[in-house]
């Protein structure tokens, strides 16, 4: 006899049911109502933020003051308000009777039409200082489609009322309720959010932020695992469905999992064939240009790769997995070297996502050569990958484990187009890539590297920057690179987050500067901006990062000199 328990689906069919009738009331919610939903929301953020990051913290195994708690202020109440202050920018122009951009952001770049989202307030270019996002649109859009098109939900052009179901993450805990709020602010639907069960415990918190949603009926938040969810993407009166997850989640709820799914993805012919957007993940390229580092550059990087790596114990879906470098190159090997002694300086994370340690133990089994960092269970670095075909090539680890690929190239011309051809031929995915270089070798080679921007065929290319961070700026569209399709899914369909609400979006740049303050204005990359507070060895992250969050739910200048003050400390 089966000891499975019966599915309760009667609290799901009545939280679609509640959304069903109350769908049409969130469309005819004016702008300036919705603009006041979100200013109401922004206070809830900060009252909440501290039990969010201690719950957070605990369920990742170490205290609420531990260091890497600021990870969780980053990626929680941070990100959370950050999101909620990029569309209130652009939802108040909305309600002034403005376009919801400047268009002097819209403009004509080799041939292609960019839209400059970030910054986009004057808080951003003194917190963010040398940090800028440009949208890249699919060839061929015009600079006025661009400017007719973004907002169409507000100008004329709502989409008729709708339930969306988004399947919520279990690594970040700001992937949810962002998710969310796109699908509400952008696309114009009601929500039920199935939680993960490895962050379950975020549902409170989260139905407090969204309070008002709840109460009028335009979200509802609801537990299960498989089986809950399988029974709201099948439920007739859910229209939409955002999965952030995996390759094999998207199948299985498309194609189904008996023996005839083969056959149906063959045929294109779904079992479930409602609009469905998707980010999966994949494995994501740090590319490291060869250039004139000198030893605090090497140092400063190797952080940032560590970084990239490491964040959230490596379960990240755009964590750096590949570390591309020039094989011959005389700065692979100090940067290498200057990677293992921040490895080795790192305290012992928890791999707490399921099945994070059997992958590991896979990386270890099939590379006994590989080192390790931080214990047994620790990170994992593997210098050499010398096949393509090779697991840590063609599979997402999820976990801390970086390998490192040696193409040739003997100027950065040469090797940037190797790099970029191995990127887009051999790793699976298209969510993100990073590119490191130095200013003096970008001004050099301009069109090396302008080609490899343009080449990279990821939703987010971060120059001098983790492409993570466009995850986390609201004004960013985030998702892969178009071109999938749900036979081929990869790294998933549609962009989430993209406060301006752009249409025919094709990738983010982002642009940092290479060397932190005062370093980077004798390195040819001015800014105010010390070594940022999302580095694993910033020593004052998690105070910098929550009075980040208190500043941007509540914008006060006199809370600035202490944000700066603890940055300049990190």
């Amino acid at each position: 006899m089966s000891t499975t328990p019966a599915l309760a689906t009667a609290p799901l069919d009545q939280a679609v049911r509640e959304l069903r009738d109350n769908a049409a009331s969130w469309i005819r919610t004016p702008p300036a109502e919705r603009v006041a939903l979100l200013e109401r929301m922004l206070p809830r953020i900060a009252h909440g933020a501290h039990a969010m990051v201690a719950d957070a913290a605990r369920a990742k195994g170490y205290g609420p003051t531990a260091p890497p708690a600021a990870e969780d202020w980053l990626t929680a109440p941070w990100a959370l308000a950050q999101t909620v202050s990029a569309y209130l920018h652009v939802l108040r122009r909305l309600a002034d009777c403005r376009g919801p951009l400047d268009a002097r952001a819209v403009r004509e770049h080799d041939g292609r039409t960019v839209v400059d989202v970030f910054p986009a307030t004057a808080s951003d270019r003194l917190l963010l200082n040398g940090f800028s996002a440009q949208v890249w649109t699919l060839p061929g859009t015009t600079r006025e489609q661009v400017l007719a098109r973004a907002a169409g939900e507000y100008r004329g052009r709502p989409g008729p009322p709708a339930v969306a179901l988004v399947l919520g993450a279990g690594n970040v805990a700001a992937i949810t309720p962002l998710d969310i709020l796109h699908k509400l602010y952008v696309e114009g639907q009601v929500v039920v959010a199935k939680m993960n069960p490895v962050n379950a415990y975020l549902r409170p918190h989260f139905e407090k932020v969204f309070t008002e949603f709840v109460e009028r009926g335009w979200v509802r938040f609801v537990d299960g695992g498989a089986a809950e969810g399988a029974h709201l993407t099948d439920h007739r009166h859910v229209d939409t469905i955002h999965v952030t997850g995996s390759e094999r989640t998207h199948d299985a709820i498309v194609w189904g999992t008996d023996a005839r799914s083969a056959q149906r993805r063959q045929d294109d012919a779904p079992l479930n064939d409602r609009p469905f957007t998707s980010e999966l993940g994949g494995v994501s390229p740090c590319i490291v240009t060869p250039g004139p580092w000198n030893r605090a550059d090497f140092r400063h990087q190797a952080e940032h790769i560590v970084t990239s790596k490491m964040n959230n114990a490596g379960h990240n879906c755009v964590a750096s997995q590949i570390l591309v470098v020039p094989r011959d190159w005389d700065g692979t090997e100090r940067l290498l070297t200057e990677i293992r002694r921040v490895l080795r300086g790192l305290p012992q994370r928890s791999d707490y996502y399921p099945g994070a340690s059997e992958r590991l133990r896979e990386v270890l089994r099939l590379h006994p050569q590989a080192e390790t960092f931080t214990g047994d269970a620790g990170a994992i670095l593997v210098s050499d990958l010398t096949r393509h075909d090779d697991p840590m090539i063609t599979q997402e680890i999820f976990a801390a484990a970086l390998g490192v690929v040696r193409l040739d190239g003997g100027s950065p011309e040469e090797f940037l187009r190797n790099a970029t051809e191995f990127a887009n031929e051999k790793l699976p995915g298209t969510l993100g890539a990073t590119l490191l270089v130095h200013p003096r070798t970008r001004r050099a080679h301009p069109t090396a590297v302008d080609a490899a921007v343009a080449g990279l065929r990821y939703g987010t290319v971060g120059v001098n920057c983790w492409s993570a961070f466009g995850f986390l700026l609201g004004y960013t569209p985030w998702g892969a690179f178009p071109g999938h399709t749900r036979q081929e899914i990869g790294s998933g369909i549609g962009f989430v987050h993209n406060a301006f609400m752009l249409e025919d979006v094709e990738k983010t740049v982002l642009n940092a500067p290479f060397a932190p303050a005062p370093r980077g204005w004798f390195t040819g990359s001015p800014s105010l901006s010390p070594r940022p507070p999302y580095f694993v060895t910033n020593r004052t992250a998690r105070t910098t990062v929550e009075r980040l969050t208190g500043y941007t739910t509540a914008p006060n200048w006199r809370r600035l000199p202490g944000i700066f003050l603890s940055a300049l400390r990190g």
